[in-house]
């Protein structure tokens, strides 16, 4: 009878411990799953669902999604227009103000390009020029016409100064419209941090392009 006691007492051992064992594993793989899923939103608390499980969204929500749809065709027109000042501006601070436009937009581009592919959604084309009519604006306020972008690629010197000043003020004001859009009603913690810095860096080039325009009244 010994023999038998000591056999099922080391059974109980084994079963017990073994049942501790799974409820660590379970533990460290919830856990480890909690962490892909908010390393998706870096570490925003919109990463769980109500009840605490990882959101199979990807703790994004409609409104991120056109964000990045509107904003990414809104920033290349930004860069077509900051290209055009290489050659045409003569006004070495517009040049540079184009040149900064270009180097904070282009990355913005590609980070929101790789949010939309992360979600399944549409990526808008690129390379179709200004393939927008100026009735295709009218959820991405400051958008040019073709006809505005063409005008612009005719003029030189001063005179491109002015109005290259003048589109890019009111492009700028529209991105910042649509980024605080972004602020009061996305979701995803990097959209909306990106949003802030739209409205933060664009807010100062608007005052520094309103500046050069008065210089030049």
């Amino acid at each position: 009878m010994s023999n038998s006691i000591r056999t099922l007492a080391r059974r109980a051992a084994l079963v017990a411990a073994t049942g501790a064992a799974a409820v660590v594993l379970a533990a460290c793989g919830g856990d480890g799953a909690d962490r892909a899923a908010g390393g998706a939103g870096h570490g925003d608390a919109g990463s769980h669902g109500p009840t605490g499980t990882p959101s199979a969204t990807g703790a994004h929500n409609p409104q991120d999604v056109t964000f990045a749809q509107g904003m990414i065709p809104h920033h290349r027109q930004a860069l077509e227009m900051a290209r055009l000042a290489g050659g045409r501006a003569s006004s070495g601070a517009v040049k540079d103000l184009a040149g900064r436009i270009e180097k904070a937009q282009d990355p913005e581009i590609r980070t929101m390009t790789g949010w939309l592919k992360t979600w399944g959604e549409d990526v808008p084309q690129a390379g179709g020029g200004m393939d927008h009519s100026g009735s295709g604006h009218s959820g991405m306020p400051g958008m040019m016409g073709d006809e505005d972008m063409a005008a612009l690629e005719k003029l030189t010197g001063k005179a491109f100064d002015h109005q290259f000043l003048t589109l890019m003020v009111e492009h700028h004001e529209g991105a910042v419209e649509m980024a605080r859009t972004e602020q009061s009603k996305g979701r995803y913690g990097p959209a909306k941090a990106m949003a802030g810095d739209i409205v933060t860096a664009q807010q100062a080039e608007i005052r520094e392009m309103n500046g050069m325009l008065g210089d030049q009244s």
